[in-house]
Protein backbone atom coordinates (compact mmCIF):
# COMPACT_ATOMS: atom_id res chain seq x y z
CA UNK A 1 0.00 0.00 0.00
CA UNK A 2 2.43 2.54 1.23
CA UNK A 3 4.91 2.06 -2.35
CA UNK A 4 1.39 2.00 -4.17
CA UNK A 5 1.02 5.65 -2.83
CA UNK A 6 4.92 6.28 -3.55
CA UNK A 7 4.66 5.61 -6.94
CA UNK A 8 1.52 7.57 -7.64
CA UNK A 9 3.35 10.77 -5.33
CA UNK A 10 6.45 10.23 -7.38
CA UNK A 11 4.22 10.11 -11.10
CA UNK A 12 2.13 13.28 -9.88
CA UNK A 13 5.06 15.18 -8.87
CA UNK A 14 6.48 14.08 -12.24
CA UNK A 15 3.35 15.16 -14.31
CA UNK A 16 3.01 18.70 -12.41
CA UNK A 17 6.62 19.14 -12.94
CA UNK A 18 6.22 18.62 -17.35
CA UNK A 19 3.43 20.38 -16.72
CA UNK A 20 5.74 23.49 -15.10
CA UNK A 21 8.34 22.58 -17.33
CA UNK A 22 6.10 22.98 -20.67
CA UNK A 23 4.23 26.32 -19.70
CA UNK A 24 7.60 27.68 -18.47
CA UNK A 25 8.98 27.17 -22.11
CA UNK A 26 5.40 28.53 -23.88
CA UNK A 27 6.03 31.35 -21.59
CA UNK A 28 9.18 32.23 -22.31
CA UNK A 29 8.34 31.53 -26.21
CA UNK A 30 5.57 34.18 -26.13
CA UNK A 31 8.31 36.74 -24.05
CA UNK A 32 10.79 36.46 -26.97
CA UNK A 33 7.78 37.06 -29.77
CA UNK A 34 6.84 39.86 -27.84
CA UNK A 35 10.21 41.34 -27.32
CA UNK A 36 10.83 41.12 -31.24
CA UNK A 37 7.57 42.66 -31.50
CA UNK A 38 8.79 45.53 -29.43
CA UNK A 39 11.88 45.84 -31.66
CA UNK A 40 9.25 46.24 -34.87
CA UNK A 41 7.19 48.84 -33.41
CA UNK A 42 10.73 50.58 -32.86
CA UNK A 43 11.92 50.07 -36.32
CA UNK A 44 8.39 51.07 -37.69
CA UNK A 45 8.95 54.46 -35.92
CA UNK A 46 12.51 55.27 -37.12
CA UNK A 47 11.47 54.27 -41.09
CA UNK A 48 8.73 56.33 -41.28
CA UNK A 49 10.96 59.39 -39.84
CA UNK A 50 13.51 58.64 -41.98
CA UNK A 51 11.59 60.02 -45.43
CA UNK A 52 10.61 63.07 -43.26
CA UNK A 53 14.11 64.38 -42.80
CA UNK A 54 15.57 63.53 -46.44
CA UNK A 55 13.00 65.38 -47.74
CA UNK A 56 14.32 67.95 -44.97
CA UNK A 57 17.68 68.17 -45.97
CA UNK A 58 16.95 67.29 -49.63
CA UNK A 59 16.97 70.66 -50.84
CA UNK A 60 19.71 72.31 -48.84
CA UNK A 61 21.63 68.93 -49.96
CA UNK A 62 21.46 68.89 -53.59
CA UNK A 63 25.51 68.27 -54.10
CA UNK A 64 25.07 65.42 -51.36
CA UNK A 65 22.35 63.31 -53.47
CA UNK A 66 24.20 60.17 -53.55
CA UNK A 67 24.32 60.31 -49.17
CA UNK A 68 20.26 61.20 -49.32
CA UNK A 69 20.22 57.87 -51.99
CA UNK A 70 22.55 55.85 -49.52
CA UNK A 71 19.82 56.78 -46.86
CA UNK A 72 16.83 55.74 -49.01
CA UNK A 73 18.46 53.10 -50.04
CA UNK A 74 19.26 51.45 -46.78
CA UNK A 75 16.11 52.30 -45.45
CA UNK A 76 14.02 50.55 -47.99
CA UNK A 77 16.41 47.90 -47.64
CA UNK A 78 15.95 47.12 -43.66
CA UNK A 79 11.99 47.56 -44.18
CA UNK A 80 12.11 45.12 -46.64
CA UNK A 81 14.41 42.68 -44.10
CA UNK A 82 12.55 39.41 -42.60
CA UNK A 83 14.33 37.71 -39.80
CA UNK A 84 16.46 38.49 -37.16
CA UNK A 85 19.60 38.15 -38.89
CA UNK A 86 18.82 39.51 -42.01
CA UNK A 87 17.07 42.87 -40.29
CA UNK A 88 20.10 43.17 -38.24
CA UNK A 89 22.24 43.12 -41.03
CA UNK A 90 19.71 45.96 -42.92
CA UNK A 91 19.21 48.21 -39.69
CA UNK A 92 22.92 47.81 -39.15
CA UNK A 93 23.68 49.77 -42.73
CA UNK A 94 20.63 52.14 -42.21
CA UNK A 95 22.43 53.14 -39.34
CA UNK A 96 25.92 53.95 -40.81
CA UNK A 97 23.86 55.86 -43.40
CA UNK A 98 22.12 57.87 -41.48
CA UNK A 99 25.78 58.17 -39.37
CA UNK A 100 26.99 59.41 -42.57
CA UNK A 101 23.79 62.19 -42.77
CA UNK A 102 24.34 63.24 -39.83
CA UNK A 103 27.85 64.37 -39.87
CA UNK A 104 27.09 65.93 -42.98
CA UNK A 105 24.30 68.17 -41.50
CA UNK A 106 26.60 68.83 -39.09
CA UNK A 107 28.58 71.60 -42.20
CA UNK A 108 25.59 72.76 -42.86
CA UNK A 109 24.40 75.90 -40.57
CA UNK A 110 21.05 76.39 -42.24
CA UNK A 111 20.30 73.13 -41.57
CA UNK A 112 21.68 73.11 -37.98
CA UNK A 113 19.37 76.50 -37.44
CA UNK A 114 16.27 74.57 -38.74
CA UNK A 115 14.07 73.36 -36.14
CA UNK A 116 12.73 70.50 -38.26
CA UNK A 117 16.19 69.36 -38.54
CA UNK A 118 16.90 69.62 -35.20
CA UNK A 119 13.87 68.15 -33.77
CA UNK A 120 13.81 65.19 -36.69
CA UNK A 121 17.14 64.14 -35.29
CA UNK A 122 16.24 64.53 -32.06
CA UNK A 123 13.37 62.17 -32.85
CA UNK A 124 15.50 59.56 -34.47
CA UNK A 125 17.80 59.65 -31.59
CA UNK A 126 15.58 59.02 -28.81
CA UNK A 127 14.10 56.03 -31.53
CA UNK A 128 17.49 54.91 -31.75
CA UNK A 129 18.06 54.20 -27.99
CA UNK A 130 14.66 52.37 -27.54
CA UNK A 131 15.32 49.99 -30.41
CA UNK A 132 18.73 49.55 -28.47
CA UNK A 133 17.32 48.83 -24.97
CA UNK A 134 14.17 46.72 -27.42
CA UNK A 135 17.43 44.78 -29.06
CA UNK A 136 18.99 44.19 -25.39
CA UNK A 137 15.45 42.65 -23.97
CA UNK A 138 14.77 40.87 -27.12
CA UNK A 139 18.51 39.36 -26.67
CA UNK A 140 17.99 38.68 -22.71
CA UNK A 141 15.06 36.82 -23.56
CA UNK A 142 15.84 34.90 -26.51
CA UNK A 143 18.99 33.39 -24.42
CA UNK A 144 17.18 32.49 -21.35
CA UNK A 145 14.72 30.55 -23.74
CA UNK A 146 17.24 29.02 -25.64
CA UNK A 147 18.98 28.14 -22.17
CA UNK A 148 15.81 27.07 -20.45
CA UNK A 149 15.50 24.77 -23.55
CA UNK A 150 18.74 23.30 -23.65
CA UNK A 151 19.31 22.64 -19.95
CA UNK A 152 18.41 19.16 -18.16
CA UNK A 153 16.04 18.24 -17.08
CA UNK A 154 13.96 20.73 -19.40
CA UNK A 155 15.17 19.87 -22.66
CA UNK A 156 12.96 16.50 -21.99
CA UNK A 157 9.73 18.54 -22.49
CA UNK A 158 11.32 21.08 -24.93
CA UNK A 159 10.07 18.88 -27.71
CA UNK A 160 6.43 18.87 -26.42
CA UNK A 161 6.33 22.70 -26.39
CA UNK A 162 8.08 22.81 -29.91
CA UNK A 163 10.64 24.76 -28.96
CA UNK A 164 13.25 25.77 -31.24
CA UNK A 165 16.60 28.20 -30.51
CA UNK A 166 15.90 31.49 -30.90
CA UNK A 167 17.83 33.67 -32.85
CA UNK A 168 19.92 35.94 -31.28
CA UNK A 169 20.40 39.58 -32.51
CA UNK A 170 23.89 40.18 -33.52
CA UNK A 171 25.99 41.72 -35.56
CA UNK A 172 27.65 39.44 -38.11
CA UNK A 173 29.47 41.94 -40.61
CA UNK A 174 31.88 43.80 -39.24
CA UNK A 175 32.04 46.84 -41.81
CA UNK A 176 28.57 47.53 -39.41
CA UNK A 177 30.58 47.71 -36.03
CA UNK A 178 32.96 49.90 -38.10
CA UNK A 179 32.51 54.16 -37.05
CA UNK A 180 31.33 55.79 -40.39
CA UNK A 181 33.72 58.37 -41.60
CA UNK A 182 32.69 61.54 -43.11
CA UNK A 183 35.82 64.27 -45.26
CA UNK A 184 34.20 67.55 -45.58
CA UNK A 185 37.34 68.73 -46.79
CA UNK A 186 37.07 69.00 -50.09
CA UNK A 187 33.46 70.20 -50.00
CA UNK A 188 31.95 73.44 -49.47
CA UNK A 189 28.69 74.22 -48.46
CA UNK A 190 25.97 76.27 -50.64
CA UNK A 191 25.05 79.55 -49.46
Amino acid sequence: MIATLIVIAVVVLLVLWMIGAYNGLIGLKNRVANAWKQIDVQLKRRHDLIPNLVNTVRGAMDFERTTLEAVIAARNKAVNATGVAATAKAEGELTQALGRLFALTEAYPQLKATGNVAQLQEELTSTENKIGFARQLYNDVATEYNTRQATFPTMLVAGLAKASPAELWQITDDTERAVPTVDLSSTKPTP
